[in-house]
């Protein structure tokens, strides 16, 4: 894998793949920047959010369970002071007609495999989900 940060103006960079798929960096205007897109450490709470509902979407049909619905949303958690996040809480929420239980072991699977989680956990960051049937 490889990625390539340009710089365009201020604070403000584009990030692109090596599959030339693209996405604009920037800050807040509060930290320098003009808000023009997503900062890098929230690019990585959207990789993990992203990275839990691609797993489980690659599970659940091994596991035959089927659903109609599927959204991760994660919040972390970062203090004023500190260099970066903390902790991400997020919460799956799905629509199926499976059993809570076959949710769990499903998720509790994703949580050991997906890359990113890995990645955040390796680095001190608690992680914790929870499960909306909807």
């Amino acid at each position: 894998m490889k990625a390539i940060a340009t710089w365009t103006q201020g604070l403000q960079g584009i990030v692109k793949d090596e599959r030339n798929h693209s996405t604009v960096i920037d800050v807040p205007p509060a930290k320098g920047g003009i808000d023009s897109g997503t900062s890098a450490l929230e690019l990585c709470v959207m990789s993990l959010a992203g990275c839990v509902e691609t797993i489980f979407a690659m599970v659940a049909p091994k596991m035959r369970l089927e659903f109609e619905q599927l959204e991760v949303v994660a919040v972390a958690s970062k203090a004023d002071d500190a260099p970066t996040i903390e902790r991400v809480d997020y919460k799956l929420s799905i629509k199926t007609s499976a059993k809570l239980e076959k949710v769990e072991k499903c998720l509790n699977l994703v949580e050991t495999t997906c890359p990113v989680g890995v990645l955040f956990t390796q680095a001190g960051v608690e992680i914790n989900g929870e499960i909306e049937m909807l």
